[in-house]
């Protein structure tokens, strides 16, 4: 059994959820945050005693990332995975965006993520990963257009994966990857998506 730890940003349900349980399965120690509460989350940790375990995390709020350091050790984690994000509402045409909008989608599945990895920095072990998930959605070369709040956002999003790795994490020996997960059978991805979230976090 393995005797790395992971922790898990936005684990409540869909990929998180499903990670967090792939990874308790490979027997990592598994830290699974919920941003509310979720009765799926909690199911996973009493399939998984000993392996899952569930704290309050929102990248939004400073404090509430802070509060999760302080739980733990400088060096003591292996894995990183932020996946907190939304897909926000409506078609999302050009002349729909907003200032309020906006700032809300990209805060939360952009800055709020990044912020929250660079927070977290000090407890990865050296030669250790952050995986931040992103979207084939992200893409300005291979894009159909529309859906632009949630597009910019993963494209924002990596730029700032790869300012984390350049500037903060290369230099202490952490990598980091933009995680493309495919198109999934998730509340987000819906129905008829091409893979379930098995296939997906295996």
């Amino acid at each position: 059994m393995s005797k790395k730890t992971a922790i898990v940003i936005g684990a409540s349900r869909g990929i998180g959820l499903g990670l967090a349980e792939e990874l308790a399965r490979r027997g990592y120690r598994v830290i699974a945050s919920e941003r509310s509460e979720s009765h799926e989350l909690h199911a996973a940790r009493e399939r998984h005693p000993n392996r899952i375990e569930t704290v309050s995390c929102d990248v939004t709020e400073k404090d509430s990332v802070a509060g999760l350091k302080s739980r733990l050790g400088e060096g003591s984690i292996d894995l990183l995975i932020m996946n907190a994000g939304v897909y926000g509402d409506g078609e999302q045409r050009i002349e729909d965006l907003t200032r309020e909008n906006v700032a809300e989608i990209m805060m939360t599945n952009a800055v709020g993520p990044a912020q929250a990895a660079l927070e977290l920095l000090p407890l990865m072990k050296r030669g250790g990963t952050i995986g931040m998930m992103s979207s084939k959605m992200g893409s300005i070369d291979d894009s159909s257009g529309g859906t632009n709040l949630y597009r910019m956002s993963k494209t924002a999003q990596n730029m700032l994966a790869r300012s984390l790795f350049r500037k903060n994490a290369e230099p202490r020996g952490v990598g980091v990857l933009s995680l493309h997960p495919g198109w999934v059978q998730t509340d987000m991805g819906g129905a008829n998506a091409l893979i379930d979230v098995e296939t997906s976090v295996t």
